[in-house]
């Protein structure tokens, strides 16, 4: 764990406007009902600048509000060299934005970096799609994969810290 004592966890895709987003909000909620907010940091970025400063897709946002996820306060930012040593769990949408993170992680980044889709328990998926020029099932697909793989992240996490 990173020297903040808290566990960092950030997801990354591309623009930072829908994928990574979804798994920050979705993983939040789940953090918060189990009343973990306090031992678990969260947040989401981009490999891209693309979006910074935007608020999430808005069709990102309808399919979440859908299913009970506010991200309304969230705003899209870059990824940065100093995130590897901030984040204990660096994990990437796909395997495109995985090779751009590892192109970008500094030495001394010893966190896990890797794909969010290693923690779904019930999808056999490797990457969570783009749902960004697809319609409105893309939305929830992506919100079915980033459901399973945050409770598979949460309990992987929860047996690390012995809660």
């Amino acid at each position: 764990m990173n020297n903040k004592e808290k566990v960092g966890v950030i997801f990354i895709c591309m623009g930072n406007i829908c994928r990574s987003p979804t798994a920050e909000a979705v993983f939040r909620f789940h953090v918060e009902k189990e009343g973990l907010a306090d031992e678990i940091h969260i947040d989401s970025a981009g490999t891209h600048d693309y979006h910074i400063g935007e608020p999430p897709d808005s069709r990102t946002q309808r399919a979440a509000k859908q299913r009970g996820y506010d991200m309304s306060g969230l705003r899209g930012r870059q990824v940065g060299a100093p995130d590897f040593l901030r984040f204990d769990y660096v994990l990437a949408m796909d395997e495109a934005n995985l090779s751009i993170l590892e192109g970008l992680r500094p030495s001394e980044g010893g966190g896990h970096l890797g794909l969010f889709l290693e923690f779904a328990e019930r999808h056999r998926e490797k990457e969570v799609p783009d749902p960004y020029f697809g319609g409105a099932d893309g939305f929830e697909h992506v919100l079915d994969l980033v459901e399973d793989a945050s409770l598979g992240l949460l309990k992987h996490i929860r047996s690390r810290i012995g809660r």
